[in-house]
């Protein structure tokens, strides 16, 4: 099956058909009207109401992907509960079709990335991500509480900065095509080497919390965190921070931070980590360009990587 930024009416119908025999098995009643949403590139995702009100469906192709829609059920009715506005995850499973599927209720509003009032909104989701961060979990990594396989937990952040992040193969990358110099290098990888020593408790990560994840209504106020897809047990704020503030202004940044309500020591304390996150986090995109031999994407993630768009440091 082929299925990437379009999916054929061919595959969407199929999927239509199946979504229609969850929401009868769910709510005992065929719904009025299954549209199929564009916005989703790994999964088939369709609306549709009755007379309980709006929901989505989300079906994914790959049966493999049911753990993952039980890690976002986990970690969602988590932070619903340590109260992070979110839409409530109704049914999560793949033995009635097949395929996973999850559904939930819609959550009003639409995606905050243009939204007027993005200052705010900012500052609302560093507040936000400071109580996802304050939940606490076992084990590092994609692998945590919502899995009943202890074997593949992460004891320790080192057996996750090691065994899963892998940051040596990453610096690898990097170096490979040229992003870092030889010196850079071996200070990402002190670094590393020195955070696997912290003996930290993990707690949840969201993983991606940007505009583009938020639904605002039109006065700014957040009425979901959305896509939990990358969530982790983590250590925050270094890897939560890293991702969060990466595509922000100046301006932005000091927005969200003030909602996070970092100190200036913390925040200077946990820089190094961060920006090494940031900069190691390219190595995929880094790949897939000279995969794709794109020169020039190539020399603007050179560019970005040597640290030569900081208008600060000196």
């Amino acid at each position: 099956m082929q299925f990437g930024n379009k999916a054929s009416a061919r595959e969407i119908d199929k999927f239509r058909n199946r979504a229609r025999i969850v929401v009868n098995h769910h709510f005992g009643t065929s719904a009025r009207r299954l549209v199929h949403e564009s916005g989703g590139l790994t999964n088939f995702v369709f609306s549709f109401s009755n007379s309980d009100g709006d929901f989505i469906i989300r079906i994914s192709p790959d049966p493999a992907r049911i753990s993952s829609f039980m890690k976002e059920q986990w970690a969602e009715t988590a932070a619903r509960e340590a109260g992070v506005p979110m839409p409530e995850i109704l049914e999560v499973g793949s033995d009635l079709i097949q395929f996973p599927y999850m559904i939930s209720r819609t959550a009003e509003g639409s995606s905050a990335t243009d939204h007027p009032r993005r200052l705010d909104i900012l500052r609302e989701m560093g507040r936000y991500a400071t109580m996802i961060n304050s939940i606490k979990t076992n084990g590092f990594g994609q692998t945590f509480d919502w899995s009943v396989n202890q074997l593949s937990h992460n004891a320790t952040f080192k057996d996750y900065l090691y065994d899963e992040y892998r940051f040596e193969e990453k610096l690898a990358v990097l170096a490979k095509h040229k992003m870092i110099q030889a010196d850079r290098s071996k200070k990402l990888a002190r670094i590393f080497a020195d955070a696997a020593k912290l003996r930290i408790r993990p707690v949840l990560n969201h993983g991606d919390i940007r505009l583009k994840n938020v639904i605002a209504d039109e006065d700014g106020k957040i009425n979901a965190l959305i896509d939990w897809e990358g969530c982790t047990s983590n250590f925050a704020p270094a890897w939560e921070l890293s991702i969060a503030l990466h595509d922000l202004g100046v301006d932005e940044m000091q927005h969200f931070l003030d909602g996070y309500g970092i100190t200036a020591k913390r925040l200077s304390d946990s820089l190094p980590l961060i920006r090494a996150f940031n900069i190691t986090n390219y190595a995929s995109a880094v790949e897939n360009a000279a995969a794709a031999r794109d020169k020039r994407l190539l020399a603007h993630y050179r560019t970005r990587l040597a640290g030569n768009l900081d208008l600060y440091s000196l």
